[in-house]
C-alpha cells in the first residue's frame, strides 16, 4: 500500500497546479457561456493553414529531438567517464543556455548566423566585398541548432547521470570475449541506457513540439509551430475558443508522443552500480584524449560562441568595452515603475527558486521512487501525467492559474507562494526523469537483503536507495533550481510586480526601446548566466553522510 499512498502527493500536486487550471482556461474558450461549443475545434480540424503548421511542429521536433541526442551522447559519455581538469566546471557551463530567455538567446544566434555575423566578416576580410553570404536567419537549420542549444544540457545532465554509474568493465568483458568497441557499446551498454535515452528524448521532444521564442524570432514569419499560432489567437487576435482548440490539438499530440514513448521505454535489468569516482578516469590514451578534445571544441563552438556574443555585448559600449552597463543596472530610472534593482531580482530568483526545488525534489523523488516500485498501468499513467506540463503551452498554463487559482479554498492569485509552486510544476517532470533510470537500475536483491538482516522499508530506503541514488538527486536538484530560476512564460502572467525575478527583469529592459536597454538586459543576463553556474556547482558539492558520494 505504501506506493499507493504516496502517489496520492504527485497526483495531488500535479492536479491541481496543472491539470484543473488548463482544463479551466480550455473550457473558458470552448463553453464561454457556460455550453460546449465545438464549432472553433471544427475549424481548426479543417484548416488546411493548421494542418502544415502541426506538420511543420511535428517533423521539426523530431529532427531536433534526434540532431540533440545525436551530438550530445558523446558529451554525456565524456562527462560520465572522463576526470579531468574542470570536469565540474563544464557541467554547470552546460546547464547555463537552459535558464536563458528565447529572446536573448535567438538575438544572439542572429549575430552568428546573420548576415553581419562572424564569419561573413572573415570571409570579407579574406576575399574582400565580394564575397558570397553566409545567412542562416529565417531558415529551419537556425531553428534547430538553437533547439540543440536548449536542450543539449538535457540529454547530457539526464543520460550521465545513469552513465557514470555503469559498471565498465561489461564492455570490457565483451571487447575481450571478441567484440570491438561499437558492437560492446550497441549490445551491452545501449539497452542498459535505455531508459535515459528515452526520458531524454522524450524532455527534448516535447520542449522542441511546444517551441515559441526560437521559432518566433529565428523561425521568421513563415515558420510558425502550434505554440506560435495559439500565441497569435490568444494574444494578437483575442481569439480564445480557436486558441483553446489548438491547444487541444496540441495536448492530443503530446498525449500521443508519451504513449509511444512508455511503450519504447524499458526498464532496465536491476544491477550492481558502482559509484561515481570509481568509474571516471583520466583519459590517458591518445584516442580518449582526442575524443576529450573533439567534444570540448563542439561545446566551444555550441555553446560557447552565442554565450560569448552575450557577454561581449554586456560589455560593449560607445567607448569601446567596460562596466558601464553593469553600473547602469544599479542606478538609472529609480523613478520608473519598470525599475529592477539587479540585486533586489537576483534575490527573488534565489528565493523563488530554491523553494522551487525542495517542492520539485520532494514531490518528483516520491513520483519516482512510485513509479519504479510500483508495476502496471498505475504507475504508467502516474509517469506520463508527470511529463504533460512539458507539452503545453506555458501561455495556457499562465492563464489558467490566473482564472483558476482565485477563489477560496485555493486563493493563490495574489500570493507569491503561487510563483515557486508553478515553477516547481515544470521542474518536477526533469526530477522524476533523471531519478527513475538510477533507481530502477537498482538490484532488487540488496533490498531484499537488507530485508532478511531486519531492515524495514524506510531503513532500506535510508541504507540503499538514497546513497546509491544520492547523486543523481544532487543532478537532479541542480536541474531543478536552473529550471525554476530562468523559468519565464508562466511566470510572467503571476509574479507580483514589486518581485521580480531575473527573466522577468530582462524582459522589462527588451521591452524599451534603445541601445542602452538592450545593453542592459545583456548584462542581466550575464549576470543570471553567473548565478545558475555558481548555485549549480555549489548544489552538486554537496555531502550529507554517504549521500552524493556513490
Amino acid at each position: 500500500m505504501a506506493p499507493l499512498l504516496l502517489a496520492a502527493v504527485p497526483l495531488g500536486f500535479i492536479g491541481l497546479l496543472f491539470v484543473y487550471p488548463v482544463a479551466t482556461i480550455v473550457w473558458t474558450g470552448l463553453a464561454p457561456d457556460g455550453r460546449l461549443d465545438l464549432s472553433p475545434m471544427a475549424r481548426v480540424l479543417t484548416d488546411p493553414g493548421v494542418g502544415r503548421v502541426v506538420w511543420f511542429t511535428l517533423w521539426q521536433a523530431t529532427a531536433s529531438t534526434l540532431l540533440t541526442v545525436t551530438v550530445a551522447l558523446p558529451g554525456a559519455y565524456v562527462l560520465a567517464r572522463y576526470d579531468f581538469p574542470g570536469r565540474r566546471l563544464l557541467r554547470a557551463a552546460v546547464t547555463v543556455p537552459f535558464v536563458l530567455p528565447t529572446v536573448v538567446v535567438a538575438s544572439a544566434f542572429l549575430s552568428l548566423l546573420g548576415p553581419r555575423s562572424p564569419v561573413n566578416r572573415l570571409l570579407v576580410a579574406l576575399l574582400g566585398e565580394g564575397a558570397p553570404q553566409l545567412s542562416l536567419q529565417h531558415t529551419i537549420w537556425a531553428v534547430l541548432l538553437a533547439h540543440v542549444f536548449f536542450n543539449y544540457a538535457v540529454v547530457v545532465r539526464t543520460v550521465s547521470g545513469l552513465w557514470e554509474h555503469l559498471d565498465p568493465r561489461m564492455e570490457e568483458a565483451a571487447q575481450l570475449l571478441g567484440a570491438g568497441r561499437v558492437r560492446s557499446f550497441v549490445e551491452v551498454t545501449l539497452p542498459l541506457l535505455r531508459p535515459a535515452i528515452s526520458a531524454a528524448a522524450a524532455i527534448v521532444f516535447l520542449f522542441t513540439f511546444t517551441s515559441f521564442g526560437v521559432v518566433l524570432i529565428l523561425g521568421g514569419p513563415r515558420l510558425a509551430t502550434i505554440e506560435v499560432e495559439i500565441h497569435r489567437f490568444t494574444a494578437q487576435l483575442l481569439d480564445l475558443p480557436t486558441a483553446s482548440a489548438l491547444a487541444l490539438v496540441q495536448l492530443a499530440f503530446v498525449i500521443g508522443a508519451l504513449t509511444v514513448y512508455g511503450r519504447l521505454q524499458r526498464r532496465a535489468p536491476g544491477q550492481r552500480l558502482r559509484a561515481a569516482g570509481e568509474v571516471a578516469r583520466p583519459p590517458r590514451t591518445v584516442g580518449r584524449r582526442l575524443l576529450l578534445a573533439a567534444n570540448l571544441v563542439v561545446l566551444l563552438l555550441l555553446l560557447g560562441l552565442p554565450l560569448g556574443v552575450l557577454v561581449e555585448r554586456s560589455l560593449a559600449t560607445s567607448d569601446g568595452y567596460g562596466l558601464d552597463l553593469y553600473r547602469a543596472l544599479a542606478g538609472s530610472r529609480r523613478g520608473s515603475v519598470l525599475f529592477v534593482p539587479p540585486w533586489e531580482a537576483v534575490r527573488n530568483s534565489l528565493v523563488f527558486g530554491a523553494a522551487a526545488t525542495v517542492v520539485a525534489v520532494t514531490v518528483g523523488g516520491i513520483a519516482a521512487w512510485v513509479v519504479t516500485r510500483s508495476r502496471g498501468p498505475a504507475a504508467r499513467l502516474l509517469d506520463g501525467l508527470l511529463m504533460l506540463p512539458l507539452g503545453v503551452s506555458a501561455v495556457t498554463v499562465g492563464f489558467g492559474f490566473l482564472i483558476s487559482l482565485d477563489t477560496p479554498p485555493v486563493d493563490l492569485r495574489s500570493s507569491p507562494v503561487l510563483v515557486p509552486l508553478a515553477q516547481a510544476v515544470v521542474a518536477t517532470p526533469f526530477v522524476v526523469r533523471i531519478l527513475v533510470p538510477v533507481l530502477g537500475a537498482i538490484d532488487d536483491r540488496l533490498r531484499e537483503a537488507a530485508a532478511v538482516l531486519g531492515a524495514r522499508p524506510g531503513q532500506v530506503w535510508r541504507e540503499i536507495d538514497l546513497p546509491i541514488v544520492g547523486r543523481a538527486l544532487l543532478v537532479a536538484a541542480g536541474f531543478a533550481f536552473a529550471i525554476s530560476v530562468g523559468e519565464f512564460g508562466a511566470t510572467v502572467f503571476i509574479a507580483r510586480a514589486n518581485l521580480p525575478t531575473l527573466p522577468i527583469a530582462i524582459f522589462r529592459f527588451l521591452g524599451q526601446p534603445g541601445a542602452a536597454n538592450f545593453g542592459q538586459a545583456m548584462a542581466m543576463s550575464t549576470i543570471l548566466m553567473v548565478v545558475t553556474a555558481t548555485v549549480i556547482t555549489a548544489i552538486e558539492r554537496v555531502r550529507v553522510g554517504t549521500v552524493g558520494e556513490f
